[in-house]
């Protein structure tokens, strides 16, 4: 367990003295307002077309713009125009979505465009969307665009890599095109019912100009220059990265539709309605990865905001649930949200040890997941903050059933699985051999940090009690990322997070067609893929409810996925911040927070 010893507590405030006023200056520069907080994980990117991990496209988010966006008091969620004017036309079948831009939008300035304003148009979004289809940027995403359907993209893709030549963006694509200035036209071969979600993504959607990234070619990921509120003014890589607002950003204003009975939205909105955007000049996130010095960062007021409070010190900052008298008393601010969003470890199908689809493979991996002792790991290593997963779909989006319910922790069904199906100890020395004699140690990736190895050890613990001998490998996390892509690990603990509210992605890492992407764990079974295809094109309604109950069912059945928990996150505020509130799945919510700079600069002084 982490701690903080009365030294370090000492080490602390005599640093405080020079970080405090060091904070100071950072936060009241020339009477700017300035949001500061952490990211617990490096960004590696802002080239939309390049990532897909959360810290970059939180930072994306806030700097390109999709046509639409969603409204941020809304629940469970509202879509909007955004670049767009108006709500897109589809088509009765879901087969053509024609969408319609605003006038009058342009990008913010960069030599790219040799002193000229460059408005947005249709042609930009064309180009962007292509993007992901060319071999160059290796999208991880190209999985995902293609299972969109967008008649005529994918014979441009394999013409480039058949033939090694650079993608051509200038033949039109039946499916992807601007009709004029202002208006695209995006036709599928298959319905798209939900591709508004889609369109509502900024941080991987939004509008990228095409001089931009003919300029800076392959640095395109340290040049983002979108039509957002924010731009990028500085950043060093896995350490800070500074935004700050974009002088040529148009005139928009805070509005928003909290329900009815949301009294907290209402407040917000009577506050802050009216109000131009964004309302914060500049913002600064530190990476911060190890816990103790992000928490000490926040009680320090080196940050305005403790984004998920590290669970190491969750029962410090809320014991029971409730915000600590010691931070209640300086008006610190308190939100708790059951996020959508899931842990798991997956097992690698193609491996020869934990791999197969057998019986003997499937009860392997049945026990070691009837070994994982999830409430012992809630109470341990989540300090109580999360609740039992029991499929991949996340809750608050569409599929997600509480009801939904597989076998929890029971040792002795696992042992009794181990030894019908011959894993058992031959030679007497505790350990358990495969079926063929030959021994059973599973190789489990890991990452060198101390939250890592308080998991390894619950998990070193569940497998010995059924006589499984575990080895542990370790390697940064965009290691193991890489090494999981290829299929060389044989199982590893992440996490996901819902982008959308709809439940059909969290269904990628099953797919067929996301192996080596989405789909870690190399899974495939016909089945499964016919019915996530079918859930891809059918209306949100009873029968795609039942589909996703089938999905989960097969998935259950063979185990690729041990699912753990789904978290719940405990964010803070020093009392200065106003209007903070985490969204559901979308990232932008810088924009609608607001800083009193004289309460701020008085409180770090």
């Amino acid at each position: 367990m982490t701690s903080i010893s009365r030294r370090n507590v000492l080490k602390v405030a005599g640093a405080s003295a020079l970080a405090g006023t060091a904070a100071a200056q950072s936060a009241t520069q020339n009477g700017k307002k300035v949001l500061r907080y952490a990211f617990e994980v490096a960004e590696t990117g802002f080239d939309p077309a390049s990532i897909n991990d959360l810290y970059s496209r939180i930072v994306t988010s806030h700097i390109f713009e999709s046509p639409y966006g969603y409204d941020y008091l809304a629940r469970p969620y509202e879509i909007r125009p955004a670049t767009a004017d108006g709500m897109p036309e589809v088509s009765g079948d879901f087969l053509v979505w024609t969408v319609r831009l605003k006038r009058g939008i342009y990008f913010q300035d960069d030599p790219a465009f040799k002193g000229n304003r460059r408005e947005l148009v249709a042609s930009d979004y064309v180009y962007s969307y292509k993007r992901f289809f060319d071999p160059r940027w290796k999208s991880p995403l190209v999985a995902s665009l293609a299972d969109l359907k967008i008649v005529g993209i994918a014979a441009f893709r394999e013409r480039a890599l058949k033939d090694k030549q650079p993608f051509d963006y200038d033949t039109p694509v039946a499916g992807l095109r601007a009709l004029d200035r202002y208006t695209i036209r995006f036709e599928f071969a298959e319905p798209n019912p939900r591709f508004g979600e889609a369109l509502a993504d900024a941080s991987l959607y939004g509008a990228v100009a095409r001089e931009v990234v003919e300029m800076y070619g392959d640095t395109t990921p340290a040049h983002p220059v979108g039509t957002g509120p924010f731009r990028l003014a500085e950043w060093r890589r896995s350490s800070r990265i500074v935004l700050e607002r974009n002088p040529t950003y148009r005139d928009v204003f805070y509005d928003a539709h909290p329900n009815a009975d949301d009294a907290e939205g209402q407040a917000l909105l009577a506050k802050l309605k009216g109000r131009k955007l964004p309302m914060v000049d500049r913002v600064e996130v530190s990476v911060i990865e190890e816990v103790q010095p992000r928490w000490l960062s926040f009680l320090n007021k080196q940050s305005d905001v403790a984004w998920l409070v590290p669970f190491d010190f969750v029962n410090t900052a809320a014991p029971n649930g409730k915000l600590a008298p010691f931070l209640a008393r300086q008006g610190v601010q308190m939100y708790r949200t059951l996020a959508s969003d899931i842990t798991l470890s997956y097992f690698n199908m193609e491996d020869p040890v934990v791999g197969g689809y057998t019986p003997d493979k499937v009860a392997l991996r049945r026990a070691i997941g009837l070994s994982t002792d999830i409430d012992q790991e809630i109470r341990l290593y989540w300090r109580g903050q999360a609740v039992p997963a029991h499929s991949g779909l996340m809750p608050n989006i569409v599929g997600y059933d509480e009801e939904y319910v597989v076998a929890g922790h029971d040792l002795a069904q696992a042992r009794a699985l181990l030894d019908t199906y011959g894993y058992v100890d031959r030679d007497g020395d505790g350990w358990r051999e495969r079926p063929d004699g030959s021994p059973l140690v599973l190789q489990w990736a890991t990452t060198p940090d101390q939250r890592a190895r308080q998991r390894d050890e619950l998990r070193r613990k569940d497998l010995t009690r059924i006589g499984i001998r575990i080895e542990f490998i370790s390697a940064k996390w965009p290691e193991n990322l890489k090494s999981a892509r290829a299929g060389k690990l044989m199982a590893w603990n992440l996490g996901y997070s819902a982008a959308s509210p709809d439940g059909r992605l969290s269904l990628d890492i099953m797919a067929a067609s996301h192996k080596g992407g989405q789909n870690l764990s190399r899974f495939e079974n016909k089945e499964f893929d016919r019915i996530y295809n079918q859930i891809r094109v059918l209306p949100n309604g009873p029968e795609r409810e039942r589909l996703f109950y089938e999905a989960k069912r097969i998935v259950s059945t063979y185990v690729p996925y041990k699912y753990h928990v789904h978290r719940i996150l405990t964010d803070l505020a020093w009392p200065w911040v106003i209007g903070l509130r985490r969204p559901p799945f979308w990232r932008d919510w810088w924009v609608y927070v607001d800083i009193d700079p004289e309460a701020q600069a008085r409180a770090i002084a």
